[in-house]
């Protein structure tokens, strides 16, 4: 059982490791939102979206304007939308879309591995805050004069704010790495569809120019 003063015995230093854990802990929400919601939605889309391309060009259009909320929708739609690319347009469309949405993926990614860097320094200091105070409290040439609760604090907010920094960048180090293999599937996910919209659209663009050169 932890005592309820846990984090006044922890020093100063446990107001920013609260502080760096509460906003971390907002953000870890947004982004398994956010994955959640990418993950239940944009493989059956897109699968839907090839399907309705092969046929109908402009239904394709539509279908990826109502789900325009989508980073993978938003880049197919880029590419869609040109009035007769080449083939090569629309390879470049496809790149240059899905390099802007690369930020909204990797999205507070920079913060985690702040958090993950300077929680246990912000820990080790409170070790340091800790140890100075218990050495304060001791007087070596008088045991009797010794500041007893005062070296015991001293002990406990060394101890206890590098098990907060610790706690805080471990926890921030498992999630950050959990939302690195979501971004790593989902830029290979962009890949393999946007090939495939690729080769369709070279079908596509091939048959209609032998259409135009026998006519």
């Amino acid at each position: 059982m932890l005592p309820n003063n846990f984090l006044t015995l922890g020093g100063v230093v446990t107001v920013p490791l609260l502080a760096l854990s509460l906003v971390t802990v907002a953000l870890i929400i947004e982004r398994f939102w956010f994955w959640t919601r990418l993950k239940s939605r944009d493989r059956t889309l897109i699968k839907e979206v090839l399907r309705v391309y092969r046929v109908d060009h402009f239904g394709a259009i539509a279908l990826l304007r109502k789900n325009g909320d989508l980073p993978m929708a938003r880049i197919f739609l880029e590419a869609l939308q040109l009035e007769e690319p080449t083939a090569i347009e629309f390879r470049l469309a496809l790149e240059t879309s899905t390099q802007a949405e690369l930020p909204l993926l990797k999205k507070f990614n920079t913060f985690f591995q702040t958090v993950i860097t300077i929680a246990p320094l912000l820990g080790l200091l409170g070790t340091i805050l800790g140890l100075i105070e218990s050495f304060a409290s001791l007087d070596l040439g008088n045991a009797g004069g010794t500041n007893t609760a005062g070296v015991t604090g001293g002990i406990s907010e060394a101890l206890i704010s590098t098990v907060i920094g610790l706690v805080v960048a471990i926890t921030t180090l498992i999630f950050a790495n959990i939302f690195r293999s979501f971004y790593v599937r989902q830029i290979a996910l962009i890949q393999e569809y946007g090939g495939q919209l690729e080769l369709l659209y070279r079908r596509i663009y091939e048959k209609g120019n032998k259409s135009y050169a026998n006519t």
